[in-house]
């Protein structure tokens, strides 16, 4: 070996989870060694959160325009400049890119190697040929990567991903997409309300994680877009070339085939663990992922594993959330856990669809005698002056009014669903959200009316009702 380095830490994966250890790492004057065998900033700058949502502000600013008469304005008739698009997306990357540099990290005071990191040890990683790291402690922080499904044909068939799907210049004439999941849909109605024709094929139910009740909302939408939507759905198998591809599905009516101009495959991810011979550095894997304690600590104690490869869900939130449970744990040897009861998750498309905590189902599974709180957007009056009335609130209570669970399907509800975050991370009764004051006309004050319900069925109490005579005697 060329060099031999020994910080307290080293980093695998540039990622958000993996920038975050090191720049805190950084800057309590630690030593830390930080490899990426990529572009800094992982997934979710490059490939993932960040161009997604660029796209779909673009598609929601054209479905904006052609709605516009419904305020009352006229326009001329306008054209999507897809290249333009194109360079929006990459404008926001470029953007954000110099927070996550090489540059940065380096004024940071952060070594930043760039190669592939594998195990030779339990104590040791080596970067090809010429840099070995001794440690104290190690993280694996490396993301994941877009599955593809068993179909056959699917890997000699031109393909798209969350990793391609941004180079486009040129909108699909008819997108096929292969999984309608969050990631499916978001970046089926996009393109969309951009031009496209698109198909939607799912093996099962879309959004099949999330509540039934507010995924149907979602799907109503999606389907009103004029996107086609093929549920519980048998790919035999799919061919095709740069000008056209094909998906033969099996159908109870016999073969089907559905032909389009570009394949977008989202049918779920894997851990990137290929590379790195965790068998060598005595750390455990299994099919999801690495195997970790609630501290985040793998089978070799030495060893963290944070954000996707952790096994469990994935968002770079959580990956965040990750990154201050191993700095309390390595740096200031706190036993610092994870809590994945509290994780909110959203869908990006329009509307939204945001949840934490417990769904209803999930809640009566778990034995609870719960109360189930709905307030819709229609009766919310920012949601009038906005015309965005599409939507509701569903919290799911105990019977001592604790707050279980909370579901939003409609405009902003990511935004609103940070509040419902807090409240079961402090495990509040639902009293504490009628209790604030809310400003007037704002979507927020959905939630407060939702909460207020828990208590409708005092008015017609009779004890309540004498009670209230009964004071009434005193003037």
């Amino acid at each position: 070996m060329g060099e031999l380095l020994k910080p307290d830490l080293c980093v695998i994966g540039a990622g958000s989870g993996g920038l975050s250890v090191a720049a805190a790492t950084a800057a309590f004057g630690v030593p830390v060694v930080l490899i990426e065998r990529g572009k800094m900033g992982g997934d979710c700058l490059n490939y993932g959160c960040v161009p997604s949502k660029a796209l779909i502000a673009a598609s929601r600013r054209a479905h904006g325009a052609r709605e516009s008469t419904r305020f009352g304005l006229r326009q001329p008739r306008f054209d999507v400049d897809f290249a333009a698009v194109h360079d929006h997306i990459h404008g926001v990357i470029a953007a954000i890119a110099p927070n996550d540099s090489v540059e940065r990290f380096n004024g940071l005071g952060v070594r930043v190697i760039a190669g592939e990191a594998r195990f030779k040890d339990r104590r040791t990683v080596v970067v090809g040929d010429s840099i070995e790291i001794k440690a104290r402690r190690f993280v694996i922080a490396t993301g994941s990567s877009p599955a593809l499904p068993p179909i056959p044909g699917l890997e000699k068939t031109p393909h798209l991903t969350n990793e391609t799907i941004f180079d486009l210049t040129e909108c699909p004439k008819h997108l096929v997409v292969i999984g309608g999941g969050p990631i499916g849909l978001e970046l089926a109605q996009a393109y969309r309300r951009l031009g496209a024709m698109v198909t939607v094929l799912e093996a099962l139910k879309p959004l099949a994680r999330d509540d039934v009740e507010c995924t149907a909302v979602v799907l109503d939408q999606i389907e009103r877009d004029g996107i086609n939507i093929r549920t519980g759905v048998n790919i035999i198998h799919v061919k095709g070339d740069s000008k056209k591809i094909s998906a033969v599905l099996k159908t109870e009516a016999g073969e089907e085939t559905i032909e389009g101009s570009h394949l977008l495959v989202a049918a779920g991810r894997r851990p990137n663990l290929q590379e790195l011979d965790l068998e060598a550095g005595g750390v455990i894997q299994e099919r999801q992922g690495i195997v970790v304690d609630r501290r985040l600590r793998t089978s070799n104690k030495r060893v963290f594993a944070i954000g996707d490869v952790a096994g469990g869900l994935q968002f770079t939130h959580l990956a965040n959330h990750h990154a201050g449970i191993v700095i309390r744990n390595v740096l200031f040897r706190l036993p610092a856990k994870a809590d994945a009861v509290a994780v909110p998750r959203v869908t990006f498309t329009d509307p939204e669809l945001a949840h934490v905590g417990l769904t209803e189902d999930e809640a009566r599974a778990q034995g609870h005698k719960i109360r189930i709180l709905r307030w819709p957007y229609h009766e919310n009056d920012r949601a009038q002056a906005e015309r965005a009335t599409n939507g509701h609130i569903k919290v799911v209570t105990n019977h001592k009014g604790q707050i279980l669970g909370v579901t939003i399907v409609g405009a902003e509800a990511g935004e609103l669903i940070t509040t419902w975050t807090l409240a079961i991370n402090e495990r509040l009764n639902i009293r504490a959200l009628t209790g604030i004051i809310v400003p007037y006309p704002t979507l927020a004050e959905i939630g407060k009316r939702a909460a207020i319900t828990y208590f409708i069925p005092s008015l017609t109490s009779p004890w309540v009702r004498r009670m209230i005579a009964f004071l009434r005697l005193f003037g």
